[in-house]
């Protein structure tokens, strides 16, 4: 879909197209939705754990807002997050392992988040069972607080429901309240193991 003559942003289906703006976006709203560029070792290394396998391993469920022509918007999806595990340890995870086997510091923020992109398991938790698709949403500022994000999640949520997958999860930082605020608008509830540390929020979509 071309976008609009008056360059309103539209919300429309992942294409192979996308991907190096959805890098941008990711790197972009990286640091608690502000720019992170220069502050890891690598200014690929966000888009490489949070965002490249998602649009390559099911670009189906991953959906984006264009404006002017330019991605600035998207949401990214696992639709079930063991299988996704899997098949990121096998194919994707020697990929990060040869790009980032140096360069990042001990102790410091790109040594984390390259042994989070490692440790494929931190995904797993408790209610697995019952949410088993996870995702990853993220606007650009101008975009935000104009509906988009409900349209994404509304997107997906309809994609996932035609697949039969039961429920959707997510993990959210303890001080993101506008954030939470959002989730909670879409259904979202805290799970049994979530903690005011480490809230996990779920939705069931049967």
């Amino acid at each position: 879909m071309a976008p609009s003559s008056d360059d309103s942003p539209l919300v429309r289906s992942y294409q192979p197209r996308d991907y190096w703006d959805v890098s941008d976006v990711c790197l972009r709203t990286g640091e608690g939705g502000a720019d992170a560029t220069g502050l890891y070792v690598s200014d690929e290394l966000l888009a490489d754990v949070y965002a490249r396998p998602y649009v390559l391993f099911e670009p189906e469920l991953a959906f984006v807002v264009e404006q002017a022509g330019r991605v600035g918007g998207y949401v990214i999806c696992a639709a079930d997050t063991r299988a996704f595990i899997e098949r990121y340890r096998a194919d994707w995870l020697p990929i990060l392992a040869r790009k980032y086997a140096s360069g990042a510091q001990p102790g410091t923020r790109s040594e984390r988040l390259v042994q989070a992109g490692l440790t494929p398991e931190r995904m797993l938790f408790p209610e697995l069972e019952q949410y088993p698709a996870h995702l990853h949403i993220d606007l650009l500022p101008p975009l935000q607080g104009r509906g988009l994000g409900r349209l994404l999640m509304s997107r997906l949520m309809r994609a996932l429901r035609e697949r039969g997958v039961p429920g959707l999860h997510l993990s959210l930082s303890p001080t993101n309240t506008r954030a939470r605020g959002f989730y909670d608008h879409l259904g979202f509830r805290e799970v049994p193991s979530s903690t005011p540390e480490a809230p996990w929020l779920g939705i069931d979509l049967r």
